[in-house]
């Protein structure tokens, strides 16, 4: 389990449902008004994370990328809602702030993918998780937390994946 610093996490998943995993055990700790940032190449595994992450947060819908409409969300049986936002198609900030992240996240955690194309609207707390294709099945993963609560999301996931503190 290699460590950067206390902000960071790195790893490497062996397969999909390794990935799915490691978002459903996030997905467990989200709340309303958490951002979760998702930075990677095309097929580096945002999407098969998000999955795992709406399972574990207990989602009832599937997991669809929302490239061509911009946000999925996703209801959990205590009607609260989860926000996959995919921000690859958007052309610019001001389109972006069409979108009203303050009301999703009054609602919900928010997930962006792309979220670089979003710019000074991505909230300065937040996770950001980057994504490495390494291989047909290896993906690397780096975790970096950014303010208070986002560490101690981090170290909730350090010790339900490795047990470690």
């Amino acid at each position: 389990m290699p460590i950067l610093d206390a902000h960071t996490l790195e790893f490497f998943s062996r397969s999909p449902e390794q990935t799915r995993r490691v978002g459903m055990r996030l997905g467990g700790t989200l709340h309303a008004g958490d951002v979760v940032c998702l930075q990677g190449d095309l097929g580096a595994g945002k999407t098969t994370f998000v999955q795992g992450l709406a399972q574990g947060w207990g989602s009832l819908d599937l997991v669809s990328s929302p490239t061509f409409i911009l946000v999925n969300i996703y209801r959990r049986a205590d009607a609260k809602q989860l926000f996959h936002l995919d921000a690859y198609r958007l052309d610019s900030v001001p389109e972006a702030e069409e979108l009203d992240l303050e009301s999703m996240l009054e609602q919900g955690p928010l997930v962006i993918e792309w979220p670089e194309r979003m710019g000074s609207l991505i909230p300065t707390n937040k996770l950001w998780v980057h994504f490495d294709y390494m291989s047909d099945e290896h993906r690397q993963m780096v975790f970096k937390a950014s303010g208070k609560h986002y560490d101690s999301l981090l170290n909730e996931i350090r010790r339900t994946m490795f047990g470690a503190s």
